[in-house]
Formats: structure tokens, sequence, C-alpha cells
């Protein structure tokens, strides 16, 4: 039996189990199972690699997605750009191998969207999935803020939204769990009604096909995208990682 998981906490939420057993029932593939591994604490994951050494292939969640990284024999181009890995493979020497298929499914599902006045970019958030994003604009040269709840070097706060607006943004990216399920009624705090029909907003968040951010984005008449495409593009490629 080839066995895959996700790696996360908590995981009471979870497209992957689903997604993956469904693929595999489609397929025909019967040697294969994924399950939902949820560690308390990144610590926890030598003892957890013991303790399920038949392995294949797993996924790796909120909040693991950087302190994962120390634990692995190595990385992948995209996954040392971002600083963040989302797939690990269990290679046959024993070697595990960082991947970030986010970056991927990402860009294919966001550049189609882009229009010569989306120039400059905010990205709320500062987790895995928000260095993903960023690696693909900058690559695209896209410049970009990151927004946090908490100031730092590199992040403003939404409260200096409310103070200096958007500046040159037209480009809003949610990577944080607002509006996840079951939290669909919560969002980041921004000035909505500095939004306008210039912007594009994108959430990462799956769980629903307009999630409070982009509701409020879309009334303001904001071009808008969740994250459920790019969702299953990472998903198809992890598949073929660790199938290569």
């Amino acid at each position: 039996m080839k066995k895959f998981g996700l790696i996360g906490f908590p995981l009471e939420v979870s497209f992957s189990k689903d997604y993956f057993l469904e693929k595999f029932e489609h397929e025909k593939l019967n040697n294969c199972t994924y399950e939902l591994y949820p560690i308390a604490d990144i610590s926890e994951f030598p003892e957890f690699l013991k303790t399920h050494a038949d392995l294949c292939g797993l996924n790796v969640t909120i909040p693991y997605k950087k302190t994962v990284i120390p634990y692995l024999d190595g990385l992948d181009d995209p996954a040392s750009e971002a600083g963040a890995v989302n797939v690990i493979k269990f290679e046959k020497d024993g070697k595990l191998i960082g991947y970030n298929s986010d970056v991927f499914g990402f860009e294919q599902s966001f550049l189609p969207l882009l229009r010569p006045h989306h120039r400059s970019a905010l990205i709320f958030g500062t987790g895995g999935s928000a260095t993903a994003v960023a690696s693909v604009l900058r690559k695209h040269k896209i410049p970009y803020q990151f927004v946090s709840r908490q100031k730092t070097s590199e992040a403003l706060t939404y409260q200096d939204l409310h103070h200096t607006g958007f500046g040159e943004a037209t480009i809003l990216i949610n990577t944080t769990p607002f509006g996840m399920m079951p939290n669909i009624d919560t969002c980041a705090d921004l000035p909505y009604e500095k939004i306008t029909s210039d912007f594009l907003c994108y959430d990462l968040v799956y769980t629903s096909a307009e999630t409070l951010f982009l509701q409020k984005s879309k009334a303001q008449g904001a071009m808008i995208k969740n994250g459920l495409e790019m969702l299953h593009l990472q998903a198809d490629q992890a598949w073929d990682i660790w199938q290569s």
C-alpha cells in the first residue's frame, strides 16, 4: 500500500483527503491511501516519521510550511525561492525533499487575471502561502508589500491601510485563514470603501465560493477570485511530484 497524507494543525477542514481519495478511486489506484496527520508541534515531526516509516509523500499546511524545512534533506528551486514547502517527497534513498506546488498553482490561476493597470500588490499574511505568492510576484516583476496584524520591517499593519489607503496597489491577495470555515464571517480589517473596479482581489481561501473579503470587494466593483482552482492545480502537481 502506498501511503500519502497531510500534516498541519489543526486539520478540521481539509480539501486534500477527499480530493486524493476521489482521485485514487477514479483512477482505480487501489494500492494508494491518504490520511490526515494533525501534529500539535513541528518538533514532533521526527518521531512522527519513525512511526510512519512507510509513507511515500506528504502535503504540508498551516502552520508548518516554513518550520518543516530544517527537518528536510533538500528543496527544489520554487520551495527554496519561496522559503516554504507544501509537498514532501520520500526518496528511495530515504531522503526527504521539499517542494512548493503552491507556487505553480497560484501562478497558473493568477496570471490570466492580470490587466495592464495591475502593477502593484498587497499580500495579507506573512506565512508560507504568503511567501509562495510573493515569489510569483517577484518572478513577474510585480512590486508587493506584506500586511499583517503586527508591524515589522517587512509588513504594514491593517491599521496603516486605514490611514494611507492602498497606495499604488490594485492587487489585493489574502493568504490568511480569514473567511475559512467555520469562521466564514471573518475578513481582513480593510478600508473596503477605497476598493474600486480597477482592483483585482484574490483569496487563497477555497471553502466558500465568495469569502466575506471577496463579497465586500465585489460590492465595490472589483474583479474577484477564490483559491479553488489554485488548490486543484497544486494538488495535481503534488501528485506528479510523488510519481516522478
